[in-house]
């Protein structure tokens, strides 16, 4: 079984966010970079998890960015993953990123493709069905449980009141959420390993890019508390009502 795992770098969730050159980029220095938690905690784990079981499996990890992933993808491989491929681009075009992994993916002829559900910075979910659509496979989102019973893969996901379960078979795209797989802490032994696997850099292939960021803001800063008193409920509603405009 040949498993691609697809990750990103994000800012951690404590990060001061600031923006740039007339608002169109995040301001970097002094932002503490990390593994995007839906792609380290849940795919990429699920997918060592499942070479475990079966040590003829390889798990490949992908990313698309510049010199400055290279930290996040060693720790990625001191998790156990194999070997790691990062196409050399620096794009926030959703097309653009998806084409180069599905450029990869078809070469590699993976068996397997995970995904976390969505990044933490852009909260887009659009990667795993755009490579699905890309590769003409199978696409399951918001996977909390995967299996596999011979070449099908059993999947579970959250749909609205309740869970589906789906039977299909291999090769597919899968996009992991909670649940897939218990967050791990690299070991000395998987750390020291990883400084020697192999990463493997490409060129992008020309792809169309389809957007571009025009601007970012900041939501606005929090208005203070109003203290209503008990004996005044009328003042209550039409706050409710003018203000909050919750009724």
């Amino acid at each position: 079984m040949k498993i691609l795992v697809c990750i990103s770098k994000t800012p951690d969730t404590t990060a001061k966010i600031a923006f740039v050159d007339n608002n169109t980029k995040l301001a970097a220095e002094g932002v503490q970079w990390i593994i995007n938690p839906y792609d380290e905690w849940y795919a990429l784990v699920r997918a060592i998890e499942l070479k475990e079981a079966d040590p003829n499996s390889v798990v490949h990890l992908i990313t698309v960015g510049t010199a400055d992933y290279d930290s996040i993808i060693r720790k990625a491989l001191a998790l156990g993953s194999d070997e790691a491929i990062r196409v050399d681009a620096n794009s926030d075009d959703s097309f653009f990123i998806a084409s180069q992994i599905a450029a990869v993916a078809k070469k590699g002829q993976y068996d397997l493709i995970f995904t976390g559900k969505e990044t933490i910075d852009y909260n887009g979910s659009s990667i795993g069905g755009m490579v699905a659509e890309i590769l003409d496979l199978p696409f399951i989102s918001y996977a909390a449980k995967f299996n596999l019973e011979g070449s099908n893969a059993i999947v579970v996901r959250e749909i609205e009141g309740g869970e589906e379960t789906c039977k299909i078979r291999v090769p597919l795209v899968v996009s992991c959420q909670k649940g897939m797989a218990e967050q791990r802490i690299p070991n000395m032994k998987g750390i020291m390993g990883a400084r020697s696997k192999p990463l493997i850099v490409l060129e992008p292939i020309a792809f169309e890019t389809l957007t571009q960021i025009t601007s970012f803001e900041l939501p606005p800063p929090k208005a203070g508390v109003k203290i209503v008193s008990a004996d005044k409920p009328e003042e209550l509603v039409r706050l409710l009502h003018e203000e909050a405009k919750a009724i």
